[in-house]
């Protein structure tokens, strides 16, 4: 099992291409000659699809390429240039985006998590805080708030813990934007109560992704109130994030919004990344965090992660103790059952 095509790769959940509906639909229209920006029929289309699932007839929705590209460009839009985005200290803006949203001229104001989860109450005591400060003219203000769903962690915003956040957010005047990168996987979790239609409801903008749940890439942002963000097109080609071939991300989330298939595309991821949190427990492997969507993450001993490294593409993700560390596994919606077992097997064989 040493050499690259028997290895298992569960390191993320973009490593496939695309969903077979897509690929065949891209090839479908190959030829065809389309307007570009987004200005072309099948963009439209699914922009009109995800208003619909999301309950939100009036929303502005764009379609950008990447997360990165997303979040600095949405940031960058919403915030004052004296202003901040407040995020929880594991965020993905706040660790694995190399600084973009710093780069792009705010400062990331980073709360304490809990499970990668804020609370309301914190956030209204560091506008509290803040305000309170002699000195905060001097400083940078709370302009918004970012967190994901699911969370860098993998963990769930209940609808109650969503509502208390979008709360104090508006009493306070800030925006609230949800990172929805692996939001498909969030709606496939049987643990999960929020809905497209939630998120419209509390949330000023928030993003579909499909980079990691079935598109080739590409994501979907949707601003529920009209015009929030003015000259939102303009500000997405400055930030280097608009698609001349527009067309290749609209085609990709109109098939993703075509009879429900987003709302249903996680369910292999999920029930995959089940199975092997079962099976981890059962061989007395110590789980880092119990997450309900489709990352696992597991302590293990230095040595035991070199030779799961032996067959194993998986993800590192931080250093636990001198002798431990804390290893991810991620499935998606392309992962096999065949490919699941495997991994179960092996880590059966190798467990200390």
């Amino acid at each position: 099992m040493n050499n690259i095509v028997s290895r298992l790769y569960f390191a993320s959940d973009y490593m496939e291409g695309a969903h077979p509906a897509i690929m065949q639909k891209l090839v479908e229209t190959n030829l065809e000659k389309t307007v570009g920006y987004g200005l072309d029929p099948y963009t439209e289309s699914a922009k009109e699809k995800i208003r619909t699932a999301c309950n939100a007839p009036d929303a502005d929705v764009f379609l950008l390429v990447g997360g990165t590209q997303t979040n600095a460009t949405v940031i960058d839009a919403l915030l004052k240039s004296y202003q901040g985005v407040v995020a929880a200290e594991t965020g993905h803006i706040a660790t694995h985006e190399s600084g973009a949203i710093e780069f792009g001229g705010h400062k990331v104001l980073t709360l304490p998590q809990k499970d990668g989860k804020v609370r309301a109450a914190q956030i209204e005591k560091m506008v509290k805080d803040f305000y309170d400060d002699a000195n905060y003219e001097h400083m940078v203000m709370p302009g918004m708030v970012y967190i994901s769903q699911p969370t860098e962690y993998g963990t769930l915003y209940s609808k109650e813990e969503l509502t208390e956040i979008s709360k104090v957010c508006r009493a306070n005047h800030l925006p609230l934007y949800v990172d929805g990168a692996r939001l498909a996987y969030a709606l496939a979790s049987p643990e999960n109560d929020v809905t497209l239609s939630d998120l419209a409801e509390l949330c000023d903008a928030f993003y579909i992704g499909g980079t990691k749940c079935g598109a080739l890439f590409g994501e979907a942002v949707v601003i529920p109130q009209k015009g929030l963000i003015p000259h939102f097109f303009t500000i997405i080609k400055q930030h280097g994030a608009l698609l001349a071939k527009g067309r290749i991300a609209g085609i990709q989330f109109d098939e993703l919004f075509t009879d429900g298939l987003y709302e249903r595309i996680g369910k292999p991821a999920i029930d995959a990344a089940e199975q092997i949190k079962e099976a981890l427990k059962k061989f007395g492997y110590k789980l880092a965090l119990d997450t309900p969507t489709n990352q696992i993450f597991c302590i293990v001993s230095n040595e035991v992660m070199k030779k799961i490294a032996q067959d194993v593409e998986f993800g590192f993700w931080e250093k636990y103790d001198e002798t431990h560390s804390v290893i991810r596994f991620a499935t998606s919606w392309a992962t096999t059952m065949e490919d699941t077992q495997k991994l179960i097997r092996l880590l059966d064989d190798i467990r200390e």
